[in-house]
């Protein structure tokens, strides 16, 4: 189904209207107290120009215009009721139907037969241990949150991301066995493509 506005950034900001009307700056502070810009990527200047299609597209209308001394003038927004049927339709849509995506390691896994296994093997090594750092500073954040009282069902996104690094090392320890591993085969023949012997465990 194609949206009006298809930003998630857009998505985030109507949740946060159906709570109260907002201005833009003060959204962009509740988005980044909540965390939201580890899971959506924006800044000030996204920010503005999503409100403004979501404004044109009808999810949402100005409430209230103030000025505070010299500032500018702030506009207040507040979500539609068309905004509220498009922020249900669309999270039910995310929620049930798996999109394809396009991760960087994905792609770099695609074409690893570029790089020698000996090279390889030691970046993988590399990646594993980067993995297990965001691993902990994940379960740390966790836990330092839920210690304020915040309901762990508002750290959902964290608990998915533990179990996404947790698969990707699994499977990056599973390529690195594979390689090294001459029953496998492909190792030697990656090896002899760019000239090397073939890969050896070096733990």
């Amino acid at each position: 189904m194609a949206r009006k506005v298809s930003n998630l950034l857009a998505l985030a900001v109507l949740s946060y209207l159906i709570q109260r009307p907002m201005h833009p700056y003060e959204l962009s502070r509740t988005l980044r107290e909540h965390g939201d810009a580890r899971s959506i990527k924006f800044n000030h200047g996204s920010l503005y120009m999503v409100v403004g299609q979501l404004d044109k597209a009808g999810f949402i209308a100005e409430h209230e215009t103030s000025r505070e001394g010299q500032r500018p003038e702030r506009t207040v927004y507040a979500i539609t009721d068309a905004g509220r049927a498009e922020l249900r339709d669309w999270m039910r849509d995310l929620v049930e139907h798996p999109q394809h995506e396009y991760p960087q390691f994905v792609a770099a896994l695609s074409l690893i037969a570029a790089l020698p296994p000996s090279e390889v093997l030691p970046l993988l090594r590399r990646r594993l241990d980067r993995l297990a750092t965001e691993r902990d500073e994940i379960h740390a954040l966790v836990e330092r949150t839920l210690a304020t009282g915040v309901p762990a069902l508002f750290l959902v996104e964290e608990e998915f991301r533990l179990a996404l690094l947790a698969a990707e090392s699994a499977f990056v320890e599973r390529f690195i066995a594979q390689t090294i591993d001459p029953r496998a085969g492909w190792g030697r023949q990656w090896a002899e493509f760019h000239g090397e012997p073939a890969p050896e465990d070096e733990r």
